[in-house]
């Protein structure tokens, strides 16, 4: 299965080896439907996690829940495990702990709104420039009114908020549509409607509990329950590139450490670039660049090296190639230029052993010493040890019974934030406008103290109107008829 210091993927003309101190300088695993992806994830899986490694996967499939079971050897995985000279080959389960967003196939995952943040939320919800420009002026209000962003309801309550007020905000903030605040409610409903709502709340996930060993010193391998998911593809996306930012920002500089910390495994990679703005590709890049010397390795898997920006290409230095077909002109054109990404091997014609490929082979190209590509080999994959296939029902929840964190993140918290503070803020009554004066505040005139409401009106009437009148008749004529119904009350 691997070594101290490596892991073995296979055998060919000579045994290929990843070797751990150059794992976390990332790794690609390609190749068409059918031809082995998924297997060589779990054999690459199950060697790190034998080295004490844990992994994080995406279980796209629902088949990579068979690596916490026993495999049951065939004659056809004796045959290869002999064929490859794999003496010590024999059945082994790895410690697993399952995952899933809506909290039906394993422990739930949750983040907050705020943890999200505006530019992720902006890709989930699928914004324009103007409308992610409203939903940061919207994060900043909350920031600066002290409002807790936690869960879905409370992003809806803040943004009803900001709806309400758009002339006062944008004096402030800057320009804030009302066109835009009920696109981004729109977005947020539909986003709810494809359950997403299981994803915001507490509690959040602690990202060292993926960071896991068990007692004999294997690495936990947690597997993602991805089969739902991936009927909201964006959701998918955006969850584990948001994951991604969480381990750069959480882990500390490691350089590069005789293993990995941990080994991040994203299936149907090419979901997270497309229509993905600019912005949002220099966020991956970036990351990818720079969570190596965090000790974190990404493997992204995925039909084509052409599925992967070239900046982010550049980055994976450890590759598995499976077989391509070349039925198109198009196809032809592709696999020329897959082949030239590899080290070229004087002994094979890349281009056309990568059509040849059968099951389970694959072209390889490891990192060696200074990081140095190999040359490229062509290999047949070693078997898992694992079972090739789903857990049972039944294997899954005696799984998840036994995790070393059951019971932390199945109950939903739902403390006081936005929405409660928001909510109570609009059901206070409007402030009463000031009561009109009252005798104290008007300067005593000399007369009863039962007629001196009536007579401070009266008077203000008669001001007034001997002010639009601007002369001497027009004021007589004032006098007269306040004297006529008052009967003398204010004085010549």
């Amino acid at each position: 299965m691997g070594s101290n210091d490596a892991v073995l993927v296979g055998k060919g003309a000579t045994p290929q080896w990843l070797a751990l101190g150059l794992a976390n300088r990332h790794g690609l695993i390609t190749g068409a439907t059918g031809t082995g992806k998924t297997v060589t994830l779990q054999t690459l899986a199950e060697g790190f996690s034998a080295a004490g490694v844990p992994v994080f996967m995406a279980d796209v499939k629902g088949d990579l829940s068979g690596i916490s079971q026993a495999a049951a050897i065939t004659p056809k995985l004796r045959e290869r495990a002999q064929a490859m000279g794999l003496a010590d080959y024999a059945p082994r389960a790895c410690p697993t702990v399952f995952w899933d967003l809506f909290g039906e196939q394993g422990h739930p995952i949750r983040t907050t709104v705020s943890e999200m943040g505006p530019l992720l939320l902006a890709r989930l919800l699928g914004l324009n420039e103007t409308q992610e420009g409203v939903l940061q002026v919207a994060f900043r209000v909350a920031d600066d009114q002290g409002l807790l962003l936690l869960d879905l309801k409370d992003l809806r309550a803040l943004m009803h908020f900001v709806g309400e007020r758009p002339e006062e905000l944008s004096l402030q903030y800057g320009r804030v549509g009302t066109a835009s605040v009920g696109a981004i409610q729109r977005r947020l409903l539909t986003l709810e409607q494809q359950g997403a709502e299981h994803f915001f709340g507490e509690p959040a996930l602690d990202i060292h509990d993926l960071m896991r060993t068990d007692r004999s010193g294997q690495g936990i391998v947690n597997v993602l329950a991805a089969d739902q998911l991936m009927q909201a593809p964006k959701l998918y996306a955006t969850f584990l590139l948001w994951l991604l930012s969480e381990l750069f920002e959480a882990l500390p500089e490691v350089g590069d450490p005789d293993k990995p910390k941990l080994v991040f495994f994203f299936d149907e990679a090419h979901l997270l670039f497309e229509d993905a703005p600019k912005v949002l590709l220099d966020k991956v890049e970036q990351v990818v660049r720079l969570i190596r010397s965090k000790g974190v390795g990404v493997y992204f898997i995925s039909q084509s090296p052409l599925d992967v920006p070239d900046d982010v290409l550049g980055q994976l230095g450890n590759k598995v190639q499976h077989a391509l077909r070349a039925f198109t002109p198009r196809d032809q054109k592709a696999i020329r230029a897959v082949a030239e990404t590899f080290r070229a091997n004087p002994a094979l014609d890349t281009g056309t052993v990568i059509t040849e490929l059968a099951v389970g082979e694959a072209l390889v190209s490891m990192l060696q010493d200074q990081g140095v590509p190999g040359m490229v080999e062509r290999i047949l994959i070693r078997p898992p040890a694992s079972r090739i296939g789903p857990a049972s029902a039944e294997e899954r929840r005696a799984a998840i019974g036994q995790s070393p964190v059951a019971g932390r993140y199945d109950q939903v918290v739902d403390r006081e934030s936005a929405y409660e503070v928001l909510k109570a803020k609009a059901a206070q009554p409007a402030t009463p406008p000031p009561p009109p004066p009252t005798p104290a505040d008007v300067a005593p005139r000399p007369a009863q103290a039962s007629g001196r409401q009536r007579q401070t009106v009266v008077e203000a009437m008669a001001i007034s109107l001997a002010r639009s009148l601007g002369t001497q008749i027009a004021n007589q004529i004032g006098r007269q008829i306040v004297r006529g119904v008052l009967g003398s009350v204010l004085r010549r």
